[in-house]
């Protein structure tokens, strides 16, 4: 195997490269701040309609429209190309993963932690990973791809295909879950942040995509997306900051939540990959398929996971603080991943073609 240049300069933007570093500030910032101004934030809370924060909704916003723009449907027309990396892809985030996490949330949260977290908080933070362990990645897992040199095609195929069949099994594998862990869930509500947060997103970046097609092409499209990424960056940051102002005294009484909550999520990360990994391997898949195969169950559609959190329980709950850990532990585990797959590349054969 031939040396080639570090990747990941190359495939990661500043704010990328360092965002769980960006994060963790964002966390302090909001601590801080939520303990400084707690009347701000309690304003900042009162601000929804219909379960819906209204300044978290345009944050969110902010976060997801960008990756939707990059999503091309046309895409589609290519998704027998490689249908094993696909299988793989499909049978791991919908059959397998919300309840490998979901199951993982229950053994740590009801079981191994149950004499550190109070029962209802741990309902709460279940609930949380469970909305992480059901959303697969959309957006990030393009820079994963790339700095394993995965198939773009490929790449662009199963993110279309992930959206297409989270906008209909998302809320009732969600649903499911939290039911079955006794936890309430309001359909009307998981019904509107689906809307709200994955099919308006998704037809206003469609709408978009179209136009920018239209007048300059592809070119068009990343020259867009290149100017609007600073703002999903930003809206993500701040988000972190209003959940974590919200949560800031509980974190402050209980810091050691921060850890108890990483520690299934950290299992179920590394599970997933490996075990797709592993698939793909065993499927003699190439690698330029097998390793975005395995990312893309293992990184999270975290901006939904939080969007949904934050309507169904609230910006000061445990489960929106969940969801933001996950967002704390995910670029560095990646960061790992890729490293990883990188390193072994040559336990999978070439790209042939269709695979």
């Amino acid at each position: 195997m031939t040396d080639t240049p570090n990747p990941i300069a190359a495939g990661l933007g500043t704010f990328e490269r360092w965002l769980s570093l960006w994060v963790a500030l964002a966390i302090g910032a909001g601590l801080l701040l939520g303990n400084l101004f707690p009347a701000a934030f309690s304003t900042l809370a009162a601000l929804e309609i219909a379960s819906v924060n209204l300044p978290v909704a345009v944050l969110i916003w902010a976060m997801v429209y960008p990756m939707m723009v990059g999503v091309d449907f046309g895409a589609l027309r290519q998704v027998g190309d490689k249908p094993k990396g696909l299988v793989v892809t499909l049978v791991v985030n919908w059959l397998i993963k919300p309840f490998t996490m979901a199951a993982l949330g229950v053994l740590f949260f009801n079981h191994v932690f149950a004499g550190l977290i109070p029962p209802d908080d741990a309902q709460t933070y279940l609930a949380g990973v469970i909305l992480l362990g059901a959303a697969p990645c959309t957006a990030m897992v393009f820079v994963w791809s790339n700095l394993t040199r995965g198939d773009a095609t490929y790449t662009l195929v199963q993110v279309s295909v992930n959206d297409v069949i989270m906008v209909f099994a998302f809320a009732p594998i969600v649903a499911f879950l939290l039911g079955v862990t006794d936890i309430v869930v309001p359909w009307d509500t998981l019904l509107l942040s689906v809307g709200l947060y994955v099919l308006l997103p998704l037809l206003a970046g469609y709408l978009t995509r179209q136009n920018l097609v239209a007048k300059g092409g592809e070119a068009a499209v990343d020259a867009f997306k290149s100017r609007v990424q600073p703002f999903s960056i930003f809206g993500l940051l701040v988000t972190v900051v209003l959940l974590f102002g919200f949560q800031g005294e509980v974190i402050f009484e209980s810091p050691l939540v921060i850890a108890l909550i990483a520690v299934p999520l950290l299992i179920q990360s590394y599970g997933i990959f490996f075990l797709a990994y592993g698939a793909a391997r065993a499927w003699r898949i190439p690698f330029n398929v097998a390793a975005p195969c395995a990312m893309i169950g293992t990184s999270n559609f975290f901006e939904l996971a939080v969007a949904v959190a934050i309507s169904l329980f609230g910006l000061g709950s445990g489960a929106a603080l969940a969801t933001v850990v996950g967002v704390l532990v995910e670029v560095p585990v990646m960061l790992s991943l890729v490293a990883f797959a990188n390193r072994t590349q040559h336990w999978f054969p070439k790209d042939r073609g269709a695979a």
